[in-house]
């Protein structure tokens, strides 16, 4: 087991760091030390995000940030957020951008995109089998783009089993259920450090 010393957080395509998900994760892991990061096309104004290396990239650059603020290194370090910006961690811990597998402490992905909503045969799961970390899912029961079933099977292809939570009725925002999600990250990430 690792001493976690922080989270580096993402945003969905959508949102910002200032998402209110994102707000109370940080505020449920207080005092641990939380970084909420954007990603540069939405600093710069865009609405559509970079392309997959430049996001991978931008993960890469914000846990090295981290590191260098918290005297650690990545191993020490959770990473993870809000569908998109989840992905995007799982990638860097896979090594999909080419470069060695980003190895931190664990990763959590809330309302991961199994799938774009209603296209189920375009799966974004090729790089689980290459993750050899710890991690956490928390979906909605309803979520768009990933069922409770779809989510279990393909998350059976990671080599470190993932420990996966439902939010009853819950669809992809999670709407309402900000608290109780923050909840299930802060007991996940805190028992890491056990």
């Amino acid at each position: 087991m690792s001493n976690v010393r922080g989270v580096v957080l993402f945003p969905g395509a959508g949102s910002g760091a200032d998402h209110p998900s994102l707000v109370a994760i940080e505020a449920a892991l207080s005092p641990l030390p939380v970084m909420r990061v954007d990603f540069a096309y939405r600093l710069a104004g865009r609405r559509a995000p970079d392309r997959a290396p430049v996001l991978i990239r931008a993960v890469r650059d914000a846990v090295q940030l981290a590191c260098e603020r918290w005297s650690c290194g990545p191993g020490d370090v959770v990473i993870g957020g809000r569908s998109m910006g989840g992905r995007m961690c799982t990638m860097a811990v896979a090594g999909s951008d080419g470069n060695e597998p980003l190895a931190v402490a664990g990763v959590v992905c809330v309302s991961y995109p199994l799938h774009p909503p209603g296209q189920p045969t375009k799966l974004r799961v090729a790089h689980l089998p290459q993750m050899h970390v710890r991690s956490l899912y928390v979906s909605g029961t309803r979520d768009e783009f990933a069922t409770p079933d779809e989510l279990r099977h393909h998350l059976a292809t990671m080599p470190i089993a993932p420990e996966i939570h439902l939010m009853d009725g819950g669809r992809h925002d999670l709407r309402g259920k900000d608290d109780a999600v923050a909840e299930l990250v802060s007991r996940w990430v805190l028992h890491l450090s056990k």
